[in-house]
């Protein structure tokens, strides 16, 4: 979470000379000197907080400071809540996956993708199953054929190590 109180400065920090003030009714008081404002601020018992500094002169508000806090606060998990997470699904094979098997594997990647997930399809070889890695390169390059209507590859097969992978990201 950002901490908004570094970002906006209230009451004595507010150093330029002028400032574009706005009540605490939201009602607009004109260009004020900084000093007046505070004492406007004061008078009312609540704080004097900038909430425009790039604009010229700065535009200061007279408001509860641990309200206007909360609100940011408020709106930014808001905000986050209706971001989508672009998340990574993995799908497990193996050289030698009978078809049926292969099948359900299929139907859980595209299932993924239409629900705007990544899938990362991962081929495992053991042992002696390393000496025939074309036919693993035929499973990977099936399962591109049969996805190729819900995804598009991201990331080519490439093997590291004992295995080799790819990445499909929805269309």
């Amino acid at each position: 979470m950002v901490d908004i109180k570094k970002f906006i400065r209230i009451n004595e920090r507010i150093n330029v000379s002028q400032v574009r003030l706005i009540g605490p009714g939201g009602n607009q008081l004109g260009i004020v000197p900084t000093p007046k404002a505070r004492e406007l601020a004061s008078q009312h018992d609540l704080d004097l907080v900038e909430v425009a500094p790039q604009a010229s002169p700065p535009v200061c508000r007279i408001i509860d400071f641990s309200k206007f806090k909360y609100d940011q606060e408020k709106k930014e998990r808001e905000a986050k809540k209706h971001q989508k997470q672009g998340r990574l699904k993995e799908i497990r094979l193996k050289p030698n996956i009978d078809n049926h098997d292969y099948e359900t594997k299929v139907r859980q990647a595209i299932n993924f993708l239409k629900k705007q997930d990544k899938v990362k399809v991962s081929l495992f070889f053991r042992g002696r199953q390393m000496e025939h890695m074309d036919l693993g390169r035929k499973i990977l390059d099936r399962f591109l054929v049969d996805t190729q209507d819900d995804g598009h590859v991201e990331k080519q097969p490439l093997l590291e190590g004992r295995i080799m992978s790819l990445i499909i990201a929805p269309k």
